[in-house]
């Protein structure tokens, strides 16, 4: 299969304007992401999607750029654009401000595409702050991978021990955290994205709950990966922190 590696990336943001271009360690973010990307055996290419020309000049030196219309809800539907016009049987949706994002991660959810029309990760939770925090997204998978059900509450309830800590009770089951990464074979994601809004999607305001509620089965990997993510200015000083601390992105940034 010839999958591609797609990061949509936007100027526009509420909380951090500008932020796929905002400098980490002497490189922009998005640079990072791409870098990190092409490490994927999986992948056949990178590729950028924006609507931004400010982006596109600044990526285009180091990595094929796609530009897209402006009107896109979504991330994904920005992927969908690039995907229907380029020839590859599906795409890695690639979150655009994890700098730190794991090769194997994005392998594994490309890899999936061979069985499955759509893939995501998730990872253990260990983190009992993470464990009600309604921005970290849970998810349940049946036996075999499948996703059950994924939601900002706390899923599944543990109706013996209902009032045990957070600590207490991630040592009872193995909850699980969604990552936002997606694979999807061509075809589902044109499906997809011409599906309306769902009423659970609505209700949780997580846009992997259409699929599901249109029976678009989900194959979840479980991986050894927790992402670690720039949503805000305040997060740049932690990621640099925590890249000083890994030797290769050191020797990169000093490079």
């Amino acid at each position: 299969m010839k999958i591609l590696g797609i990061i949509p990336a936007r100027f526009a943001s509420s909380r951090f304007p500008g932020k796929p271009l905002h400098p980490i360690a002497g490189k922009p973010l998005i640079q990072w992401v791409v870098e990190q990307s092409r490490k994927a055996s999986a992948l056949a290419e990178t590729i950028v999607a924006t609507d931004d020309t400010r982006i596109q000049e600044a990526v285009q030196p180091f990595c094929r750029v796609e530009m897209t219309l402006s009107s896109h809800p979504s991330g994904t539907d920005r992927v969908a654009e690039v995907a229907e016009r380029l020839d590859c049987d599906g795409v890695v949706n690639i979150q655009g401000d994890e700098p730190m994002i794991d090769p194997s991660v994005i392998d594994a959810v490309a890899r999936g595409l061979e069985t499955s029309g759509m893939t995501t990760a998730a990872t253990l939770i260990r983190d009992p702050g993470d464990y009600a925090n309604p921005n970290v997204t849970k998810a349940v998978v049946s036996q075999s991978g499948a996703a059950l059900i994924f939601s900002r509450r706390t899923v599944p309830y543990l109706r013996e021990e209902p009032e045990a800590p957070a600590d207490a009770q991630l040592e009872r089951f193995p909850f699980r955290k969604h990552l936002g990464i997606y694979g999807y074979r061509k075809e589902t994601l044109e499906r997809l994205v011409q599906l309306p809004e769902s009423s659970l999607e609505k209700a949780e305001r997580l846009e992997q709950l259409r699929a599901l509620e249109n029976d678009i089965p989900i194959r979840v990997l479980t991986v050894d990966y927790d992402s670690i993510g720039v949503d805000v200015p305040e997060d740049v000083a932690k990621v640099e922190a925590l890249m000083g601390s890994t030797p290769e992105n050191k020797e990169e940034s000093e490079a």
